[in-house]
């Protein structure tokens, strides 16, 4: 029988439950993004077999988390992704694409806050 669960852990503790799973032979299933009420909430979801866990992450603004690219290196689209739309401090992706991803005219698209404007 399938089994999911879903882990909320702090920015700090990314690395090494990524790591983790990665020894336990996880894959990486998809990273998605949403706005919170305190900043973004990120899920990092795995797959092994019949179980599937999620590093579920709240990302207050102006914080920083660390690329989990040098464990799993696709993560980095993802990762580009999430930094280029959200606006999420995401260091040590590799590779970095510096917000060049998507050609896009406003910055940040789905982290805009009341008052901000297109362009």
């Amino acid at each position: 029988m399938a089994q999911q669960t879903i882990n909320t852990i702090s920015p700090n503790e990314l690395l090494a439950y990524a790591l983790r799973l990665k020894n336990a032979n996880y894959r990486l299933v998809a990273i998605s993004c949403a706005n919170a009420e305190n900043g973004v909430e990120m899920s990092y979801s795995f797959d092994s077999g019949s179980d599937f866990t999620n590093l579920r992450i709240t990302v207050a603004p102006g914080d920083e988390i660390e690329s989990i690219s040098s464990i799993y290196s696709y993560s980095f689209l993802y990762e580009n992704e999430i930094k280029e739309l959200f606006g999420v401090n995401i260091t040590g992706i590799s590779p970095d694409y510096k917000d060049k991803l998507y050609r896009i005219s406003v910055k940040t698209p789905f982290n805009m806050k009341e008052g901000d404007k297109n362009g």
